[in-house]
């Protein structure tokens, strides 16, 4: 699979001429994050839709998905470098109310160029839902090398955009006492 990526990446640099953005839904988001760390020259930016690429992998519905496409077990993967951020302007669109992924995983750490966009979506409506298509849009418009913050409270954006730092924020381990969709077991 990753060997696929690595010759798409590079043929479309190629035939382009530009760099490449990545957008990745679930798993597919740990795959671009993985290819822009690998191959930061090439890509522009990552976009990632209700990833799981942090904390406890079995704090997510998605671990056996992983291990069946990779042929690794969630055990071993390398969590640390799965957690590090891509090199390059890396957004993550995630939901509350996702449903297979533990809305906690898709939270990145804040940085320079690294945000976090909170939607609410299904974990298969994050690939349809108006908001999460604004939202990849209006990050894919921006001029290369001049990457800035989604703006979420302008106009109507308020309305459909909440602050992803509200609330219970992440905690820094995931995944222990948490069921299978991320809620807290009591």
């Amino acid at each position: 699979m990753l060997d696929a990526c690595r010759d798409r990446i590079a043929k479309l640099r190629r035939e382009s001429g530009r760099k490449v953005s990545l957008i990745g839904w679930s798993l597919g988001g740990v795959y671009a994050r993985e290819m822009a760390k690998e191959m930061a020259d090439d890509v522009r930016s990552v976009i990632t839709l209700g990833t799981p690429f942090r904390g406890s992998p079995r704090a997510t519905n998605a671990w056996r998905v992983y291990e069946m496409a990779s042929g690794e077990t969630i055990d071993t993967a390398n969590r640390e470098e799965i957690e590090r951020s891509p090199p390059v302007p890396t957004t993550s669109i995630f939901s509350r109310t996702d449903g297979v992924v533990a809305w906690q995983c898709s939270v990145e750490r804040e940085a320079r160029e690294v945000e976090n966009i909170e939607v609410e979506a299904s974990h298969i409506g994050l690939g349809v839902h108006p908001a999460v298509l604004y939202a990849v849009a209006d990050r894919l418009a921006q001029p290369e090398g001049a990457w800035q913050r989604f703006d979420r409270t302008s106009g109507l954006r308020s309305l459909f955009y909440k602050d992803p730092k509200r609330g219970s924020a992440p905690r820094p381990t995931y995944g222990e006492g948490m069921g299978l969709a991320g809620a807290a077991v009591a």
